[in-house]
């Protein structure tokens, strides 16, 4: 029965943000919409980032036609690399999303031997029995896409990241007609973002920030030093565009905004007048009051070009008194403390730090749709079923009442990560499950795949520490050589405790034979043992405790 049905099946992205990661599956044909990354929680001790567990795809490697992105934000393809590692299949994307593909391929050896192909909206290509059309969107990032993806059963239109907005910056609005063309024609189910469904009316247009902006750039007397992400291209050209409108020159400082700014140049998103930008050695050449620095480290990231000038160590960029940084981004949620830091570093600089505060006019906006553009884009596609996707569950749920509340749908399912949806023409099912989940990754290396056992290892750690009893021992005779010596790390003992465990573990000692004192794995599990009962009882708590021992 499963033959006549189509397959939908989110691996990261359905139940958290970030993640992105979703299959559609036909028979035996797979494609796959995104391939993103996700920062971690601190609760993930010493953990880099976080990709999706991809064993569904692996198992089924033979029958994945290709990966399509739907835009080049890390949380939709930041996982590439590992993705990659184990499925070698063509990565299709628009022409901005795949410089940025490049570089992070490049950064890991692997641009070679990955098949980039370019799409653009109004083009449609096949893969395998699915014929797809990407249609133009709008978001916080430039060259964005939904699909349209035409199936066996009928169409499904997944919208990627979006917001409507009919005046962006570069001039490529959001392509309403499109939709409305397809919900004439009939849609079988619409994947919708759920970033937003919390926020009343619309989203406003990237162009709003500008009169607030405008009025920053009127009043700096000094230097301005203006930070953002270094994705929102649209960003960038307005504060460029008003920097040249009052006189200031540019210089670009941090490798994301530098990388991201010079693609942006290369594919004519940045039009820039002759001589606005300048180098960053010749900031000091220029009075305060004619300078500009667009800056990384909108998150407070610890190494980042603001948090280093913030504490006055950074090569070029030096905030003095009366200077002014603007923060033109929102605080992501567990970014707060790094954030806030910052911002305090810049007081105590006697910086004037304008960020997003809710207060006076717009300096940040979202780059996803609020309720009554979720609500247009429903009507105009009329679907006939509704799947909410990136968001945590409370999101996902909230759109789908949404949805249903408007009554052209005949149904909105609710599906997390590992859910398979089963669709034909007249209904829609979750039919079991599928392996799903989180690979932790450290140091940004394909090798490096955190287990939880080191997870849980490093919490036990930081909870208790951990004790080192060393004793020196004589192999020839089996003689211990002198007394037991502890040492502890995170285990804070008073002398009294740390005496009487080294006799616990001088005792344990003189109660074992020669043949177990001679045998490394014996003894040390016998001083583990009797060394975990003695301060487990003495003090409640568990430290780890590993033997060390040094033969003479």
């Amino acid at each position: 029965m499963a033959d006549t049905k189509l397959q939908i099946i989110p691996l990261g992205g359905l139940g958290e943000f970030g993640m992105n990661c979703l299959a559609v599956r036909w028979q035996n044909d797979i494609l796959v919409i995104d391939a993103g990354l996700m920062f971690p929680e601190s609760e993930l001790l010493g953990v880099d980032i976080v990709v999706p567990d991809i064993t569904y795809l692996v198992e089924n490697k033979e029958h994945v036609r290709g990966i399509i992105l739907t835009h080049g934000h890390e949380d939709h393809i930041g996982g590439l690399p590992w993705i990659l590692s184990e499925l070698n299949v063509p990565v299709y994307g628009t022409e901005f999303t795949l410089a940025y593909v490049e570089g992070k391929l490049d950064e890991h050896k692997m641009l070679d031997d990955t098949e980039l192909i370019e799409i653009a909206p109004g083009a449609k290509f096949s893969l395998g029995p699915f014929t797809v059309e990407p249609i133009r969107v709008t978001h916080s990032l430039v060259d964005c896409v939904a699909l349209a993806i035409e199936t066996p059963v009928g169409v499904i239109v997944h919208t990627g990241d979006f917001k409507i907005d009919l005046s962006p910056p570069d001039g490529k609005a959001f392509d309403l007609h499109k939709f409305a063309e397809y919900g004439k024609r009939g849609v079988l189910a619409l994947l919708q973002d759920s970033t937003n469904v919390d926020r009343p009316g619309y989203t406003p247009s990237e162009w709003s920030v500008k009169p607030r902006l405008d009025e920053v750039f009127s009043r700096t007397k000094k230097k301005l030093f203006f930070s953002c992400f270094s994705s929102s291209i649209y960003r960038i050209r307005i504060a460029l565009d008003l920097a040249h409108f009052h006189g200031r020159k540019v210089a670009v400082v941090g490798r994301s905004m530098v990388e991201s700014s010079e693609i942006a140049q290369d594919l004519g998103y940045l039009d820039l007048p002759p001589g606005l930008l300048i180098h960053p050695g010749q900031i000091n050449d220029f009075a305060p009051e004619n300078m500009m620095i667009l800056i990384s480290g909108t998150q407070g990231e610890p190494m980042s070009a603001l948090s280093r000038a913030a504490v006055d160590n950074h090569k070029h960029a030096h905030i003095l008194p009366g200077d002014t940084v603007v923060l033109s981004s929102r605080v992501i949620p567990g970014n707060e403390k790094s954030i806030y830091r910052v911002i305090d570093h810049l007081y105590r600089r006697d910086a004037h730090v304008i960020y997003d505060d809710g207060a006076s006019g717009l300096i940040h906006v979202s780059g996803h749709a609020s309720q009554e553009e979720q609500r247009l884009m429903i009507n105009l596609l009329k679907p006939k079923f509704f799947i909410p996707v990136h968001g945590d569950y409370r999101h996902l749920k909230k759109h789908a009442e949404l949805a249903q509340s408007i009554g052209v749908v005949d149904q909105a399912l609710v599906i997390e990560d590992g859910d398979v949806l089963e669709l034909d023409r007249e209904s829609a099912q979750k039919k079991g499950k599928v392996t799903a989940g989180r690979i932790c990754i450290d140091s940004g290396s394909t090798a490096d795949v955190v287990e939880d056992i080191v997870i849980r290892d490093r919490r036990h750690l930081s909870e208790d520490g951990f004790v080192l009893p060393i004793l020196t021992i004589n192999k020839l005779s089996g003689k211990v050589e002198r007394q037991p010596e502890l040492v502890t790390r995170g285990f804070v003992a008073e002398s009294g405790l740390l005496e009487s465990a080294r006799q616990v573990v001088a005792s344990t000692l003189e109660n074992s034979s020669a043949e177990e004192k001679a045998d490394y794995g014996v003894i040390k599990e016998k001083i583990r043992v009797d060394l975990k009962r003695y301060i487990q009882k003495n003090t409640s708590r568990r430290p780890l405790i590993m033997p060390v021992i040094l033969e003479i």
